[in-house]
Order: C-alpha cells, then structure tokens, then sequence
C-alpha cells in the first residue's frame, strides 16, 4: 500500500470517529436530531434501543442499490468501509467513553461543528458514510455547481422535522436546524472554502512587467487581456491572477508600486481549478492535484 492511500486510509478512519463523535457523544444524547439515515437510526435508537450503527447499515442497503452505478464500484467500497467504521465507533466504541451531559444549546453547536469536521474528512477521501451521503452526492455529480453543504443540509430536514414529529419536541427541530445549519457551514468551509482564492484584475498600462514581477514575488502566473478605455479609447493591459489572500495583498503593494496610475480590482473566486490549484471530484473520479 503506496503512502499516499495510507493516508486516505488514515483520514477515512479519523474522520468517521469524528463524525461518530459529533452524533452519539453530542447530538444523539442531547436528543437533538441529526441528518439523514443516522438521524433514523437515532430515532429507532430512542424508540426501541436499536443501536444505531447496525441500524444505519441496513437502511443503506436499498439506497446503495440505487445509487451504485452513478456514483461508481471505487466510491461504493470506499462508502462502506466507512459504514462500517462510523457502526463500529457508534455502537462499540464511543458507547464506552465519557459523553457531553452539559446545555442542549451548547450540545447542538458542539456536535454540528465536530459532525462537520468529521464529514468533510470523509468527503474528501472521496467516500461517505452512505445514506442520504449516497444521494446528495449523486445529485453533486449530475449538478457539480450546487454547494455540497447546501445539499446535506436540504437531505437532512426532513429528518428533523420527522424527528420532531415523533418526540414531540418543538425544541428538537429548532437544535436540529441549527446542529445541521453548523455541520453544512463546516462542510462547505473545509472541502471548499479553503481552497478559495481571490482574483486579481489590474487595469495597467505595461502588462508584460506586471506579469513578470508578480511571477517573481509571488510565484503566480498570470494572463494578460487587451482592452481599451471607455472614454479615450486608450489601450490598456488587464491583467487576471488568482492568488491567495495574503498574496494578494503582496500583489496590490507591487503593482501600486509600479505604476501608480493603474487600477485594481479585487474579487472573491468561490473555487478555482487548474495547475497550482487543488481540485476536489466527487462520485467516479478522484481527486485531483
């Protein structure tokens, strides 16, 4: 086994105890709902002592079935060890250790934070812990655009609310929203928003050697468009270069610099995909570098 799947290997397990973490030691015990088929398997839990990760297992049979072509025979093996791993640190393991007995409030927050961590991990092994996993990452592969977070976070309340229905407990939706309003946030930040950069474009009068000096300071290509002011219809140089935060503002210093008289704008690029850039694909392909 290469280093490299190692430490997919490694991620995969650090992430499904996480998320294990997150949703028997905060959320389950708290009483507050969680997503998808964990959250069934928490409200079976409270109704008949089911253990929840046997039962999470089950209710993925049907759904991996389904699934199983879209989403790819490397992504299905991958999915199910994770199933397993996210049962055996439910029902074995964390069962065992000391859990969160504090706030309700305080248990919500603290188990979306932790369930997201965990999740993210897993995602972006490129694998799952099934269940509506399953389907939100089908409808992200047909729909690549749509903002996984959101997707998980759409899954999972009609759980909630189910489990609200069943309990009684008002209280129960509006924790569960918010627990799962935390976990899509974390989500979304990790598998996404880390590898967000911002886009520079520079209005310049000598593009040529603002490429090259932002080449040598920062260690970014850039690419150079013609234009021609609205007003004096004089050439000018645009220069586009996604970069950092922090090297963006290495790059504003530089090119104020140079030439005082151009004109910078700076935007929020969500995602950006090429060389020097991490790319993360989700369902058949794997990640790319």
């Amino acid at each position: 086994m290469t280093d490299n799947r190692l430490k997919d290997l490694a991620l995969e397990v650090l992430g499904c105890f996480i998320s294990a973490l997150g949703t028997y030691s905060f959320a389950v015990v708290a009483q507050v709902p969680v997503t998808g088929v964990a959250g069934i398997g928490a409200i079976l839990y409270h109704l008949w002592g089911l253990p929840i990760g046997m039962t999470n297992i089950l209710l993925n049979i049907p759904i991996v079935l389904v699934c199983f072509r879209l989403l790819g025979r490397g992504f299905f093996l991958r999915s199910v060890r994770c199933m397993v791993l996210f049962a055996f640190f439910t029902d074995f393991v964390l069962p065992a250790l000391p859990v969160y007995s504090g706030d309700r409030l305080l248990a919500a927050v603290c188990g979306g934070v932790v369930m997201g961590i965990g999740d993210a991990l897993i995602y972006m092994q490129n694998s799952s812990t099934g269940g509506l996993d399953f389907v939100t990452m089908a409808i992200k592969v047909k729909h690549p655009h749509m903002p996984f977070g959101n997707l998980t976070f759409g899954a999972a309340m009609a759980v909630i609310i189910a489990n609200g229905l069943v309990f009684r407990d008002v209280d129960a939706i509006i924790y569960g929203i918010l627990l799962n309003f935390l976990a899509s946030t974390v989500i979304n930040k990790m598998m996404f928003g880390f590898n967000s950069c911002m886009l520079a474009m520079i209005v310049t009068e000598d593009g040529p050697a603002v490429c090259a000096a932002i080449d040598e300071a920062v260690d970014r290509g850039s690419t150079i468009l013609k234009a021609y002011g609205g007003y004096k219809q004089e050439r000018r140089d645009v220069v586009l270069c996604a970069c950092s935060s922090k090297q963006l503002y290495e790059i504003e210093k530089l090119v104020k610099r140079m030439d005082p008289a151009s004109f910078t704008i700076m935007l929020q690029a969500n995602e950006v995909q090429g060389e020097g850039f991490r790319r993360l694909v989700l369902g058949k392909g794997e990640e790319k570098k």
